[in-house]
Order: C-alpha cells, then sequence, then structure tokens
C-alpha cells in the first residue's frame, strides 16, 4: 500500500497501451521517474505525461484487490473457499470488519491522487506553453475520471494537494484538508468533463484513447450519480458533513435530465467510432478484443512483458498485472476421470490452460445461488449467462502429450467413454425433473460432482454450487494465440485489456435517469429494450461449443414490464455486467445496498456440500462511504480523527 500520495510528484511511466493489431498505435513513452515543471515545459514532458494517464489504470483496474472491493460483498458476490481477510472482511457477513486497514480500496487512493496531480502539471503548463487544447483536454478527462471515482468511493476529498486547488503540487505536505462532495463535483469533475467533451476530437488520436463521446459518458454518469446524491432517498450521511444543496442552484431533478440528454447525446452523436456489438458474445470473446463497445479499457499485450505491465509466464499477483479473473476461478484442475471404466484409477482430464474458458484458479470469490437462479432466470433466450459464465468444463488432456498417449480415451460419469473436448462436469441451467446422485465428499470426479442416468458428464444444479465449486466467470478469462498446440501460460496474468467503459452503459444511465422523472424521445423501457434486443441474438453456444444463430430479440422485448423501476434496471445492469466491477457503485449510488445484498445463500467450502446455507450481511448506512485507508492517516498531521470517514475512526 502507499500512503499520502500526493506528498510527491513520483510517477514511474510503466508504458500505456492502444493496440489493435500494428505497431503504429502503441502510445509511446520514456520511463521517467520524476515529473518536474521544466518536464511539462517540453512536447516530451506533455506526451509522456498523457501516457502516463493511460498507464495509471492498470494499477486499478485488473487488480484482483480493488476488484474485490467492487464485487464482494454485494448480490453478485461472496468469498470463496481459499479467501483470506481481504475478501472475508469485504463481505460483511460476519466472517471479518472492513476496517480502514482492510479495505482494499487503498488501492485507488494513491493510484488516483498521484495521477491528478499529473494531470495537473500537464494542464497548468501545457497551457502555458501553447500546447494544443485538444491534446491538453485528456487531462481534463482523466483528472475528472479520477475525482469523479475518488468522490463515488470515500465521499469529500482533497482538491488542493499543497498548492492551491487543482494546481499542480511539488512540495511535500502531510497537511490535507478535505472538500465537500458538491465542491468536488461542481469545481473539478463536471468543469473538467465539459472542458473534455468541447476540446477532445471525434475520433481517438491513437487507438484506445479518450474522445469526445468517453468524456459524455462519465458526464452523464456523473450528473446521474450527483442527482442521487442530492435526492438522498434512504438518508445515507455524507462526510464532510455538507447540506444535500447544489452550489449551482440546481435540484436533482435538473441533473437526472442532464444525465439523460447527455446519455442521448452520446448514443446519436457517436457515428461510426463506437457500436453495440451485434451480440452479447461478441462484446466479451477475447477474439473481439477492444471492439467498438468498449470505449475504455486499461489495456495488456501478449506481444512484450515491458508493454503489458507484467510477466508473460508467471503473474505476479499484483499490479499492474491484469489477475482480477483469477479471483472468480475455482480449482477446475481437481476434477478426474478414470483411466479405466471400474474408475479404479484416475487421471486429472482438465488441465489448467490459458484459454478463455479456464486460466489460473485462485477461489477467492464466487457467485452466489441467487446470482444463477434469480439474476440470470432466463437461459433460453437471454444470451447473457452463457457469455458470462462458464458453465461447461471440457477435456483437455491431449495438451499434455505423454498422458495422451496412454489415455487417448477417459471414463467418466456411469463409466461411460470421453474423449478430449467433451463436457466433463456440467453446471446445469435449471433444476432437473429426474435427480442428481451426489457423492457424500469428492466422488470419482474429483470435485463432489453428481450423476445422471446416461449422462457421460457429471452435473451440477443451480442450487447446488458451493464456495469451493461453482461456474466460473468467462468473460474475464484470459486469451492467447501463442499456446501453440499446449497449454500456454495459465499462470500469467491476463494479457487481455481490462475493459472499464462501454458504450452500452449509455443507454442504462439513460432510462435510469428517465425512471426518476428525466423526459425525452425515448423512454426508459425502450432504451432498456435496446440492450434486452441485443440479449436475445446468439451466434455462438459459448458452453456447448457449437454455433447458433439465433434471434430471441421479440421474447426478450415482449417480457420487459411495461412500467420499469430502479430494481429491474439494477438487474438488467447486473445481467450486462456482472463481475466487472460496476456492482459496489451502482447499489451504493442507487442506495440501494442494503435492500438488495443483505441476505444470499451457498453451500459450504468441502466437495460434496451441496445443501446451500443462507447468510445474512450487515449493511450499516455509514458503510456507503470506505474508509480513507490507514497509510494515508498514518501518514497525516493534523486532526486525524476529523479526516476519517465516520464509524471508521
Amino acid at each position: 500500500m502507499k500512503n499520502i500520495n500526493f506528498k510527491n510528484l513520483t510517477l514511474a511511466l510503466i508504458s500505456s497501451l492502444a493496440v489493435v493489431g500494428c505497431s503504429e498505435t502503441l502510445l509511446e513513452e520514456t520511463p521517467r521517474s520524476v515529473y518536474t515543471p521544466e518536464f511539462f515545459n517540453t512536447e516530451a514532458g506533455i506526451n509522456g505525461g498523457i501516457t502516463g494517464m493511460y498507464a495509471h489504470l492498470r494499477y486499478i483496474y485488473g487488480n484482483a484487490y480493488y476488484y474485490n472491493s467492487c464485487q464482494t460483498g454485494t448480490d453478485e458476490t461472496t468469498y470463496g473457499q481459499s479467501a483470506d481477510g481481504n475478501f472475508k472482511d469485504a463481505d460483511l457477513s460476519g466472517v471479518g470488519q472492513l476496517t480502514p486497514s482492510t479495505s482494499r480500496t487503498d488501492a485507488i487512493w494513491g493510484e488516483c491522487f498521484r495521477n491528478i496531480n499529473s494531470a495537473s502539471g500537464v494542464l497548468q503548463y501545457g497551457t502555458a506553453a501553447g500546447f494544443s487544447p485538444t491534446l491538453l483536454a485528456e487531462a481534463n478527462f482523466f483528472r475528472a475520471f479520477d475525482y469523479f471515482l475518488l468522490v463515488q468511493t470515500f465521499g469529500g476529498v482533497p482538491l488542493d494537494l499543497g498548492s492551491g486547488e487543482l494546481a499542480f503540487n511539488t512540495s511535500p505536505t502531510t497537511f490535507s484538508v478535505r472538500n465537500t462532495v458538491p465542491e468536488v463535483y461542481t469545481k473539478a469533475v463536471f468543469p473538467d468533463l465539459l472542458t473534455a467533451v468541447q476540446n477532445l476530437p471525434d475520433v481517438p488520436r491513437i487507438t484506445g484513447t479518450v474522445t469526445k463521446t468517453v468524456a459524455r459518458l462519465y458526464l452523464a454518469k456523473a450528473y446521474l450519480t450527483y442527482a442521487w446524491w442530492l435526492q438522498n432517498p434512504n438518508n445515507i450521511p455524507t462526510y464532510p458533513e455538507t447540506p444535500r444543496t447544489d452550489p449551482d442552484g440546481h435540484d436533482a431533478q435538473w441533473y437526472f435530465q442532464k444525465a439523460y440528454d447527455v446519455s442521448l447525446e452520446g448514443i446519436n452523436s457517436a457515428g461510426g467510432t463506437y457500436a453495440l456489438q451485434p451480440t452479447f458474445y461478441d462484446v466479451n470473446v477475447g477474439t473481439n478484443d477492444r471492439n467498438k463497445e468498449i470505449m475504455l479499457y486499461a489495456d495488456h499485450t501478449q506481444s512484450s512483458a515491458y508493454y503489458n505491465g507484467g510477466d508473460l509466464n508467471n503473474g505476479s499477483g499484483g499490479a499492474p498485472d491484469n489477475f482480477a479473473g483469477w479471483m472468480v476461478t475455482w480449482n477446475y484442475t481437481a476434477i478426474k476421470s478414470g483411466a479405466d471404466p471400474a474408475l479404479t484409477e484416475f487421471k486429472n482430464s482438465v488441465q489448467r490452460e490459458a484459454e478463455q474458458h479456464l486460466g489460473r484458479p485462485w477461489v477467492r470469490m464466487c457467485p452466489t445461488v441467487e446470482v444463477l437462479t434469480r439474476t440470470f432466470n432466463d437461459k433460453v433466450n437471454d444470451s447473457r449467462y452463457d457469455g458470462t459464465f462458464t458453465t461447461t468444463y471440457r477435456g483437455n488432456w491431449n495438451k499434455v502429450p505423454a498422458l495422451f498417449e496412454t489415455n487417448p480415451i477417459l471414463y467418466n460419469a456411469n463409466g461411460l467413454p470421453v474423449r478430449p473436448g467433451d463436457a466433463i462436469v456440467t453446471f446445469l441451467d435449471e433444476e432437473p425433473s429426474s435427480p442428481i446422485v451426489y457423492p457424500s465428499d469428492a466422488g470419482n470426479s474429483g470435485v463432489g460432482a453428481g450423476v445422471m442416468s446416461g449422462r457421460a458428464d457429471y452435473v451440477i444444479a443451480p442450487t447446488a454450487i458451493s464456495r469451493i465449486v461453482y461456474p466460473g466467470l468467462w468473460k474475464l478469462g484470459p486469451y492467447r494465440t501463442d499456446n501453440g498446440a499446449g497449454l500456454g501460460q495459465p499462470n500469467a496474468g491476463s494479457t487481455r485489456p481490462y475493459n472499464i467503459a462501454k458504450f452500452s452503459e449509455f443507454y442504462f444511465i439513460a432510462a435510469e435517469a428517465a425512471v426518476k422523472g428525466a423526459t425525452g424521445s425515448m423512454s426508459a423501457r425502450d432504451l432498456i429494450n435496446v440492450i434486452r434486443a441485443r440479449a436475445g441474438k446468439w451466434r455462438f453456444d459459448n458452453n456447448d461449443n457449437v454455433a447458433r444463430i439465433e434471434d430471441n430479440s421479440a421474447a426478450m422485448t415482449a417480457t420487459t414490464p411495461a412500467a420499469i423501476d430502479i430494481n429491474y434496471i439494477l438487474a438488467e445492469r447486473s445481467r450486462e455486467y456482472y463481475g466487472e466491477g460496476y456492482r459496489w457503485f451502482d447499489l451504493a449510488r442507487t442506495q440501494k445496498w442494503a435492500e438488495l445484498a443483505s441476505t444470499y445463500s451457498i453451500a459450504g467450502t468441502s466437495y460434496g456440500n451441496h445443501t446451500p446455507q443462507t447468510f445474512t450481511r450487515t449493511i450499516e448506512p455509514y458503510l456507503y462511504l470506505r474508509p480513507i485507508p490507514q497509510g494515508q492517516i498514518d501518514a497525516m498531521t493534523g486532526d486525524k480523527a476529523a479526516y476519517q470517514n465516520p464509524m471508521y475512526q
């Protein structure tokens, strides 16, 4: 953990990538340990500073510990069998406690303020030196991006890092004063984003850099979040304490309307630069990374460890590696199949592989039963369950030549033969009509999976998932083209970009604003149905591993309620963005966290345990703000207790 982040201006310029198939799209930079005012007066300084802003995304997005803070404890995720305190503390279910020392939102405190100071330096000296407003607007965007992330997480945060509000600070200081939430929005977030919308180009200057449309997305989302804050329907406390009034004299309804208007403008002005993908599968499949729906990402590459930001063979388990996907991957390598029909000798039929369905297992986080049975209740028409989870684990022992040479065929459930590519363990979409016979322990499958008559694959019903065996998160799985005929490098961090912002979110922001009273050319139902219609279109059945050309969009839109409420939008957001790190922000923004996530069910931590238990979370109002990291408090002078958010003091 890094302590007072604004004590100095040190920033290691780790490379930032914007790669789509050709080397000339790389953001080039020279590593530099210190930024100075003189450096920002040069073209190299401005370019280096802006490149570093893209690089800093990798220290946040794909960082599994920060990812945990956005997911665990919500209605999407609980802790897995191998979880340590980082994950149990966040669950709020009595197995740990969230404190200033244990909250992993420390991952953003230092990174964001370091980047904010760099952005202020670029803007302050780059403007004076006459650099292009179009280029400098990227710094406006990132300063707003970081302040928006901070104010959602912690409440009010300092605008003065030691040299004045929004000024580049070169003098170490241990004293800090937090601004209020309205001050952060109206002095930093909104002005910088409005400038970015005005000055950024319509088309990225380099693949992956920000544009007017990207800035509009964040402006709309900031308007929406601030509108909820002003309205405060459940009387959630804020800090520093301040009246829920806007310094510019606008009410919550004005901001909801602005969120709607900016979202529609973003949808209608994107041109050909950004667009929804034709199917949900296309959004997340590794072969289609950096597609037009993805507006901002923390980039990685398999072509260079330097530009990847992490070892290409062995992951570090720390930023800037992209290792979030490991957390929600169970230990499928324990799956066994028989070497003979009598099942007296066993082999590992599913090997660890750098493939999107598989990857490196850490078993730190898992979905709840309700995710499978309630959130993704329609698995026939809606493609999003199939495009989110790995539910079929297929044999790949042929990629270990010595094993395959002696065992070209293995034997699975009911002693039936299986070959490479066949299903070995399947998580069923629905509860079967005929019974599943489960072992009381790991059983012949090695993971406690059950047997059904006539099936060669072992099976697990959706209500029988546990903290140790559950569907993996396919959308975050690794994808590499350098595996050859083998298993590749499954222990490395993912070399895929970590997606941060998607064009589809314009529709959700506008729909949410419409539910809150905003009006315009599209109703909340119209907007949500654009997303639901796309969800009904299939081109590939991910887990059956077969082409599936099917259009269920009419069935999907017909079942959309005539009157949409916030809970329905939140359910749709979970179906669309499950496991991507949105959920805590969604529940905190709408103040629905306690209502929707206070109970969940899941079976235990042992193989063969398929009896779900109900767990209760204690989600107090003060938890809607995360604690200021203890390292920050320890390094400060002044009234430390007053600086900390209440109830964490």
